[in-house]
């Protein structure tokens, strides 16, 4: 597999008029006034107690499934980066073999990634495995939209004032990221995320919480819907990347609906 794809979309000028530009947004990222209000977090709160009362039943078939095939626990939990730096517990239902679930292995997954079990691909695929993920909202560890939590050595908004979130406008752009990893060596790969992709998604996320309002975030809501149910219309994600002449070609998907 060859390593040489860069991406193509270059990083601008930090637009907040910041000393030091963006590296002070990245130190201390700015919020609107809508990402820290009350009402966002009654929103959160509303919203995440209807979905989990709709989605109770498909979470508990889910469950009982992973128990069919596995003797391992249905849900895991991995330590996130969140509000001002603190580590939680996010939850997701289990999609690889419980010693490769944790801090175990590469923390980062590539398309046809073997530790991911086969119904696991498709609990991925449909973004279901992130279900659980509502509990973290009523708890407070998470908001619908803002930048997606990592593991601590991919952190790089790591004292922002917001709650991660659900979703976002990078997780949006990169909702296929795993097929643009799986043209990257696995040697290379967490050298190559760090260089391209982290400050990107990093800009993303930055720009966009320093704007939020509520109807951006009922549109990232959308946008997100509607790429989990329609394979069509997510977003080709070598539209991101160039690559040398040497390099294998990325197939990008087709986008009749972009």
């Amino acid at each position: 597999m060859a390593s040489g794809i860069e991406f193509s979309a270059s990083i601008p000028p930090c637009e907040h008029g910041r000393a030091g530009g963006f590296d002070a947004c990245l130190a201390n990222p700015p919020a609107s006034k809508w990402a820290l209000s009350r009402r966002r977090r009654a929103l959160d709160v509303a919203v995440a107690f209807v979905a989990l009362l709709v989605s109770a039943t498909p979470m508990v078939l889910i469950g009982f499934c992973l128990r069919l095939i596995s003797k391992d626990a249905a849900l895991f939990s991995q330590r996130r980066v969140g509000r001002l730096g603190r580590l939680f517990p996010m939850y997701k239902f289990r999609t690889m073999a419980a010693s490769d679930d944790g801090d175990a292995g590469p923390g980062l997954t590539q398309n046809g990634d073997p530790r991911v079990t086969r119904f696991g691909r498709m609990l991925r695929k449909c973004k279901l495995d992130e279900l659980p993920q509502l509990c973290n909202v009523l708890r407070g560890d998470m908001s619908l939209v803002g930048p997606r939590p990592t593991l601590p050595p991919y952190a790089a908004l790591v004292n922002m004032p917001y709650r991660p979130g659900l979703t976002g406008p990078a997780t949006v752009a990169f909702c296929r990221e795993e097929k643009v990893l799986s043209a990257i060596d696995a040697s290379e790969l967490d050298r190559y995320y760090a260089r391209h992709i982290k400050p990107l998604k990093a800009r993303m996320d930055a720009c966009y919480m320093c704007k939020a309002t509520l109807r951006s975030d009922l549109h990232v809501l959308a946008a997100t819907f509607v790429r989990t149910i329609s394979p069509a219309s997510d977003p080709n994600p070598a539209r991101h990347v160039s690559k040398p002449i040497s390099a294998p070609t990325i197939a990008p998907e087709q986008n009749s609906a972009r």
